[in-house]
């Protein structure tokens, strides 16, 4: 987002946490009824642009909105919505993009309520990995043919009971929903905001063997120290690196394996 969206969903998402800080909020409750809205204003196209038109007045988009939505969602999710259509945005696809990024920002703060963020990051990372490995499951995850219901299934039956009840209410609602994105996109997008929820960046550490624990608590230290932020290590085990790691932060790549160093030698002597 750029310019007036990306101001309009920075004070979107303070009234959100502002919100959720209160224990009387229910930040799944939330995170469904936001959900909802998502899927509304992404379906009625006309009513999204009526929305986010900058020649009406915000409080008159708002007053529409609470129309709407006034006997479908709680008080809470109302003024949230109120809010956001009272901001102007740069186009109207960034209001929906909001409303879903606050959606799973609800789902993920009620996960860190119970202390069980930290399994949602990793199982998001390791469904990411294991989407990647296999294209006959990315295919039936991503099939236009699939129903929504069937695409359903499949990931109670993949995620029921084996992973968080956050982990599969988000991935649940990229695959039915994705909204043009790639499902590796969409993956990526949630593990960031996960780690966003606690103020940490994100470092993909690949290695030929599995790191000891205190070789983890090294590392992120180290990146910590680097980066200036705590650090949430996703670690992948990767038998051709042969020795050493590779660290991935955002776009910026750390290579310390022999196998890096052996190419980055071969192509020296190329030259």
């Amino acid at each position: 987002m750029h310019g007036a969206s990306r101001e309009a969903l920075a004070a979107a998402r303070e009234r959100l946490d502002a919100l959720t800080d209160s224990t009387s909020v229910d930040a799944g409750s939330l995170a469904d009824e936001l959900a909802a809205v998502t899927a509304l204003l992404h379906r009625e196209v006309s009513l999204r642009r009526v929305l986010t038109d900058p020649a009406q007045s915000g409080e008159a988009k708002a007053e529409l909105a609470q129309r709407l939505l006034g006997t479908q969602v709680s008080g809470q999710t109302l003024d949230l919505v109120a809010g956001l259509v009272r901001s102007r945005w740069s186009q109207s696809r960034d209001l929906v993009d909001a409303l879903e990024e606050l959606a799973n920002t609800a789902d993920l703060t009620a996960a860190q309520k119970r202390s069980r963020l930290d399994n949602v990051e990793d199982e998001l990372f390791r469904f990411g990995r294991i989407v990647s490995s296999s294209t006959e499951l990315r295919a039936a995850l991503t099939s236009r043919s699939a129903s929504t219901a069937a695409k359903g299934e499949l990931l109670r039956e993949l995620l029921g009971g084996r992973a968080e009840r956050t982990t599969e209410r988000l991935v649940t609602r990229l695959v039915t929903a994705p909204r043009g994105r790639s499902l590796e996109s969409g993956l990526e997008s949630l593990s960031k905001l996960a780690a966003d929820r606690r103020d940490r960046m994100v470092a993909v550490v690949t290695s030929a063997v599995p790191l000891s624990d205190t070789q983890k608590q090294r590392l992120g230290a180290a990146l910590a120290k680097v980066y200036g932020r705590p650090m949430h290590l996703n670690l992948d085990v990767d038998p051709e690196v042969l020795g050493g790691i590779r660290v991935q932060v955002g776009d910026e790549v750390i290579n310390g394996s022999i196998a890096d160093r052996l190419e980055d030698a071969g192509r020296r002597l190329a030259s």
